[in-house]
């Protein structure tokens, strides 16, 4: 049977208000969420859930959102969470977490180390005190929003970290300086003791064996990696099933989860394929069309049904929800206006629909 790995059997007893069995009746049973997190960013709710709670424009956004997914990805990179040193902009998160959350969705904080939107403040100090204030953060967040978010990023991009000249950062400096696996060691240690529940992620574009390489040489020294995070922003085209099942191969012998954590498929003309930095690219109109996004919607149905088939593959998340989020690309399930595009009914229809969550509704329970 198709799937048989993601059925489970169970015994459902009934009672009526006395708590008599209840028999020869009509039951009809609605599944509200699963364990597949089934996800994409949900930055919209940190608009949302601080200061446009009546505007009708950003409520239909987040009900098209919770009508769909169980679990979004929430931004905390260092640079724009906390601008300032010692002024985290920890309120307007934990607004949008506890939104999400009592409406059944899981959320996870993305990232904790980065060498991009890396905070600029870091660059006065030196190596060590680098260091140690990195993994200051992590214990103050990881300990923060224990309980509201348990699942995080905790280093994003390390085949490239130590490599990367576009501009000095401190995160590069450290990682140079201390080495890679030196690096995830620490941070993940610092995560984990800052939370022994959370789930802890290593994230990367590279899907190559340098990144497998390195998740071996992690485990190896005993960083904590709880789940491999795999990216494939998908602007130059559709990578296809072969090219996913290769990653999936390659992957799926460390025992760990698989979790596809920033996935995006165009609407539009596709990226020239001689980009090879995503953000080279810059054009003052991107737009999507109709052709695209029939495309677009065939794409994605095709690579869910894939990498929900396969036992270790956990989460799936889109990166985008709304045309124009990143890099200007058409890369949404919904245009900027809101409208619905081909591809959000396709996920609709792949997850088996589950009932949408409207914002004025509590806590939805499975």
């Amino acid at each position: 049977m198709a799937y048989e790995h993601r059925r489970a059997a169970a015994s459902i007893r009934v009672l009526d208000a006395s708590g008599r069995p209840v028999a020869k009746r009509k039951l009809r049973l609605e599944q509200q969420n699963h364990d597949f997190w089934f996800g994409c960013g949900a930055f919209d709710a940190v608009v949302y859930a601080n200061g446009k709670e009546d505007d009708p424009f950003w409520r239909e956004r987040v009900e098209k959102w919770l009508g769909l997914f169980n679990y979004g990805t929430l931004p905390f990179y260092w640079g724009r969470y906390e601008p300032q040193e010692g002024e985290p902009a920890f309120e307007s998160r934990m607004n949008a977490a506890r939104f999400l959350t009592e409406r059944g969705a899981t959320v996870k904080g993305h990232p904790l180390c980065w060498h991009t939107v890396c905070a600029d403040w870091l660059m006065q100090y030196d190596d060590k005190t680098i260091l140690d204030k990195q993994l200051e953060r992590i214990h103050r967040d990881v300990t923060a929003f224990a309980g509201v978010i348990d699942v995080w990023d905790v280093i994003n991009e390390v085949v490239i970290m130590p490599e990367f000249d576009r501009y000095d950062n401190a995160v590069t400096r450290i990682c140079k300086r201390y080495g890679r696996v030196t690096l995830v060691k620490e941070v993940f240690d610092a995560a984990k003791a800052a939370n022994p529940n959370a789930l802890l992620l290593i994230n990367d574009f590279n899907l190559s064996e340098r990144y497998a390489a390195l998740i071996r040489d992690c485990l190896d020294a005993g960083a904590p990696i709880g789940a491999i995070g795999l990216q494939t922003h998908q602007h130059q085209g559709y990578m296809g099933a072969e090219k996913l099942r290769e990653i999936l191969r390659r992957f799926e012998g460390f025992g760990l989860p698989l979790h596809f954590t920033e996935n995006t498929l165009v609407s539009g003309h596709l990226m020239p394929g001689h980009i090879v930095d995503l953000n080279d690219y810059q054009v003052p109109e991107w737009p999507t069309t109709p052709e695209g996004e029939t495309r677009q919607a065939r794409e994605w149905e095709e690579m869910l049904r894939l990498l929900f088939d396969h036992p270790r593959v956990e989460a799936v998340t889109g990166w985008d929800f709304a045309d124009g989020a990143w890099l200007g690309a058409p890369s949404g399930l919904i245009a900027k206006d809101n409208r619905v595009k081909p591809a959000y009914r396709a996920q609709t229809a792949s997850a088996k629909a589950r009932s949408a969550c409207p914002v004025t509704a509590g806590p939805r329970r499975s």
